[in-house]
């Protein structure tokens, strides 16, 4: 169990790494939401939406079939966007019972 434990915590920080980020104040955990079609709003401040999608239709569409989150925008984090060639880290609050992620992104499916 204890390989696990530290397997984990290494690939975490491995991928914190990769995207630059480091973690301070709390702890926001890592999502996977690689398969999914996105885009993002954000403005001057940071803030915005990201809206994503498990087709490029219902991403596009207008009755709700899709799924958006708020960037998480807090004076402990340096930014809440981070982005490598391949991949995009957002950090997003889901309004739904307090949950806060680390949503990682393909840039393939960013529309």
């Amino acid at each position: 169990m204890k390989e696990l434990i530290e397997k984990y915590f290494n690939l975490e920080q491995q991928i914190h790494d990769a995207f630059g980020y480091v973690e301070d104040w709390v702890t926001i955990p890592l999502r996977d939401t690689t398969e999914f079609y996105w885009t993002i709003e954000q403005n001057d401040n940071g803030s915005g939406t990201v809206r994503y999608a498990k087709d490029e239709k219902m991403l596009k569409s207008d009755d709700g079939d899709y799924y958006q989150d708020s960037i998480y925008t807090q004076r402990f984090l340096p930014k809440f966007v981070y982005e490598t060639d391949e991949y995009t880290m957002v950090a997003v609050d889901t309004h739904v019972d307090g949950n806060k992620y680390m949503s990682i992104f393909s840039n393939k499916l960013k529309r």
